[in-house]
């Protein structure tokens, strides 16, 4: 059996191509980024990752959140796109023209369907637009950014905390890059028919005409959304994601000095990402990953994957892949086959890339006497320890 590490962790050394060296948070690739977090879609491969969960002021991207919580109502039939809001005074003074800030520029007053004031938020950073549909779904903004919060968390977003619907500033409100690429991902797999508004290049509203504000779009390059911002407090900030070459990949990059610069980093992360991996199968569907000892068992626990392990692996410096399987001791019989046991963390360097639930193959039932009794005085001094 293993052996037991004090914080009861057990980890199972399998080395898929050499040791593991490297200094803590070595990358393959730098950036002028203060936070930055990289993903790939289909394998959940972590490319890149550095401050990722700092929290800091979302600035426009909880327009993002916003939008999840809109096509979210559409999914379920509370709304529809042709359902009309009415343009408050709030909304008018605190994101309309007035306010100076980005907007759709929507009339005191008047009433906009629900299809119009998404392509705004989406295309324009409509501050406006966010504040007429937070009022329009739940009475105000306090009301809605609670629905923003609690509706990330049914989503997995762990950390983030939203105050408002348009990401103005807000002492409250606050994000991680990793929570925003989970976002990300989850918008483009939930909501593949709203999707599309992410790379529309431009919308048309009150007769004046808006280039969409993320500037990856006209690089032809592969980027098709999602999102940019800006605070005096964390800078320029980003969440893009690119389609080439079968792949798909999500960025989110906080704390950039400039326009020029986020544009320059994001593009560069992404391309990146694209050119300096390949896909390969550590374990095929089906394939045995290991064993684990189970307290006071008859055997052992045969363990696989609910399918195959594909992983994205650098091009180079291959021998900086490395993979472990952790679970908490002790695992107690009787066991069940197909009982989750544990998890196959797979690392690049020291960054945790991957982690895959692992399963019992088999059913494990209690062992003789002498075995359970051996297996207690082993719990008992590792707990004297």
């Amino acid at each position: 059996m293993f052996r037991p590490l004090s914080s009861r962790l057990f980890f199972a050394f399998l080395v898929l191509f050499a040791g593991f060296t490297g200094a803590v948070r070595a990358q393959l690739f730098e950036t002028r980024a203060e936070q930055a977090y990289m993903l790939d879609a289909d394998t959940g491969t972590v490319l890149f990752s550095k401050n990722e969960n700092d929290l800091v002021p979302p600035a426009s991207l909880a327009k993002l959140m916003t939008m999840e919580v809109v096509f979210n109502a559409i999914r379920s039939g509370r709304l529809t796109l042709d359902d009309t809001f009415q343009v408050s005074e709030n909304a008018w003074r605190t994101g309309g023209a007035i306010s100076r800030t980005s907007t759709m520029f929507a009339e005191l007053n008047s009433s906009i369907r629900l299809e119009d004031l998404i392509q705004g938020v989406i295309v324009q950073s409509a501050n406006d637009g966010c504040i007429i549909i937070a009022e329009g779904m739940a009475g105000s903004e306090d009301n809605f950014s609670r629905l923003m919060s609690e509706r990330a968390r049914d989503i997995g977003l762990t950390q983030s905390v939203f105050a408002n619907s348009s990401g103005l500033p807000h002492p409250h409100s606050k994000v991680s890059m990793k929570d925003l690429v989970t976002l990300a991902r989850h918008i483009h797999a939930t909501y593949p028919e709203f999707y599309r508004y992410y790379s529309q290049p431009e919308f048309t509203w009150n007769n004046i005409r808006q280039r969409n504000r993320n500037p990856l779009l006209n690089l032809d390059i592969g980027v098709d959304g999602l999102k940019t911002g800006f605070t005096e407090e964390s800078g320029y900030g980003i969440v893009a994601s690119i389609r080439r070459d079968g792949r798909r990949l999500f960025v989110a990059m906080s704390g950039l000095s400039s326009e020029r610069e986020r544009a320059e980093e994001a593009r560069k992360m992404l391309e990146w990402g694209v050119r300096a991996f390949e896909r390969k199968t550590l374990f095929a569907a089906d394939e045995i990953i290991g064993e684990l000892s189970v307290y006071g068992g008859e055997a052992n626990a045969v363990v696989k994957a609910a399918g195959a392990v594909d992983i994205l692996v650098p091009i180079t410096n291959r021998d900086r892949l490395t993979a472990r399987i952790s679970y908490r001791w002790p695992l107690r019989a009787p066991l069940e086959a197909g009982a989750e046991v544990g998890m196959l963390k797979v690392y690049i360097g020291d960054l945790l890339s991957q982690e895959t639930p692992l399963y019992a193959e088999n059913a494990v039932g209690k062992g003789a006497l002498h075995s359970q009794a051996l297996d207690a005085l082993i719990e008992l001094a590792q707990f004297w320890r």
